[in-house]
Order: C-alpha cells, then sequence, then structure tokens
C-alpha cells in the first residue's frame, strides 16, 4: 500500500488551520495610540475553532473573527486584538491560539523584539 492516503485530504475530518500573527503596522504605531494586531487562521476544518489571544501568557478578551469558506472546502479566518501603544511595547509576546472543543491547540508566537519598530 502507498503513502498517499496519508497525505489527501479527507474534507470532513479535522483539520487544524495553520496561523500567522501579523504586528500592528509602523504606520498605526506612529501616528495612533492603538497597536493592532491580526491572527490569520488559514485552511481549518470545521469552522468552530476558537481563537484565543495571550500577551506574555495572559489571555486577552476576544476580538470578533470572520471566517471564509475556501474553494477546496476549508475555512479561513482571522481574528484581531488591539492594544493600546503602552500595551504593545511592554509586551514581550503575544500568543494567537486556535482550538476546536476538546482538542490540543494551535498556537502562534510572535515576540516583540523580533518587530522592527
Amino acid at each position: 500500500s502507498s503513502n498517499s492516503d496519508l497525505t489527501r485530504l479527507d474534507v470532513g475530518r479535522n483539520s487544524a488551520p495553520t496561523l500567522a500573527v501579523l504586528p500592528p503596522s509602523s504606520e498605526e504605531l506612529s501616528s495612533t495610540t492603538t497597536a493592532t494586531l491580526t491572527c490569520l487562521a488559514n485552511k481549518g476544518f470545521p469552522s468552530d475553532w476558537t481563537i484565543r489571544w495571550k500577551v506574555d501568557g495572559t489571555s486577552q478578551k476576544q476580538e470578533t473573527s470572520s471566517r471564509v469558506l475556501e474553494k477546496d472546502g476549508l475555512y479561513s479566518w482571522s481574528s484581531t486584538l488591539t492594544l493600546t501603544g503602552q500595551e504593545w511595547t511592554k509586551a514581550g509576546e503575544v500568543t494567537c491560539e486556535a482550538q476546536q472543543k476538546s482538542q490540543t491547540p494551535v498556537t502562534k508566537n510572535l515576540r516583540r523584539a523580533d518587530c522592527s519598530g
């Protein structure tokens, strides 16, 4: 038997999304007092994953996320976290966490030290 069955995606089975955390733009940081972070979750299934934010391990209030159904039957969605500029300046690490029911969560960290500005 071949291994191709393992890599084929069965839509209908749970599929963990791939997370990406986008830092605030330098324009926003220089012109406003807020810092908006975006977590992109791509290619998850089904759509009932919960996005949570943590700053230095402390849970943040949930911001609304919008879902998009892709042509391949998988969902992509995003969630935004708005901090004050001061909170962002003091933040060491921001974590985006996607979890579906009792499954092991998928996490992605963004270290502020890795961001320019």
